[in-house]
């Protein structure tokens, strides 16, 4: 074999753990954001970064780069990259997204999902209604953050899905902010009983009061208007 040969074979064999050491990272640091243990505002370097997850930089670099694009992090000069913080017009797009692509995933799901699909609907709903019970906000903004990913899988719109879920993030972010857990958690149960029973009108129409509802929320709490 060629000496590019080896290289290329090389760096085949190595691209699916870098790919993992990213995602950890990514997923640590978005952890930290939603979490509110890196503020808006704080400073992020790489080779401190590095040192905390115990790799190289160049997974860190990539993590920086997908967070970026999501909307956590943002580059201020060449070598001062920060938490980004959320603004109104961040919010309002979020919920703009929500109520254009959720309510028709949430339409599509009460038409096409099969009877395991639900079962599995429902174990997330029990999740959630668990996470409310204990009062852990980070288990509690996972449980709902799945419950509409899941929806969202249900409506077999890969288009859906893919949009969708780069707003993932930002949705757990969001459900980190609530301070309505049982109401959360009883449109949720309302929303899932109309998907169960096939009633696509019905779950629109709670779709559209759930993202609306959750809109005048958070602009309360992050915004006090």
């Amino acid at each position: 074999m060629t000496g590019t040969g080896t290289q290329k074979a090389e760096a085949g064999a190595t691209a699916p753990e870098g790919g993992w050491l990213r995602d950890q990272v990514c997923e640590g640091l978005r952890d930290r954001i939603i979490t509110g243990r890196l503020k808006p505002g704080d400073r992020l370097v790489e080779r401190e970064v590095a040192e905390d997850f115990g790799v190289s930089r160049v997974p860190v670099r990539e993590a920086i780069r997908i967070l970026i694009g999501e909307g956590f992090l943002q580059t201020v000069s060449q070598r001062r990259i920060v938490v980004r913080e959320m603004t109104r017009q961040d919010v309002d797009n979020l919920f703009d997204m929500r109520e254009a692509l959720e309510v028709l995933a949430v339409r599509r799901a009460s038409e096409r999902a099969t009877l395991t699909e639900l079962d599995a609907l429902a174990r997330l709903l029990a999740r959630a209604r668990a996470a409310t019970d204990s009062g852990g906000p980070e288990e509690l903004s996972r449980a709902n953050a799945a419950f509409h990913a899941h929806i969202v899988r249900l409506s077999r719109n890969e288009l859906l899905v893919t949009a969708l879920e780069s707003l993932e993030g930002r949705l757990r972010w969001l459900f980190q902010q609530i301070d309505e857990p049982e109401s959360l958690w009883e449109e949720h149960r309302l929303l899932y009983e109309a998907i169960a029973v096939g009633d696509a009108d019905a779950a629109e129409d709670y779709a559209l009061h759930h993202v609306r509802h959750y809109r005048e929320v958070a602009n309360r709490l992050l915004f006090d208007s």
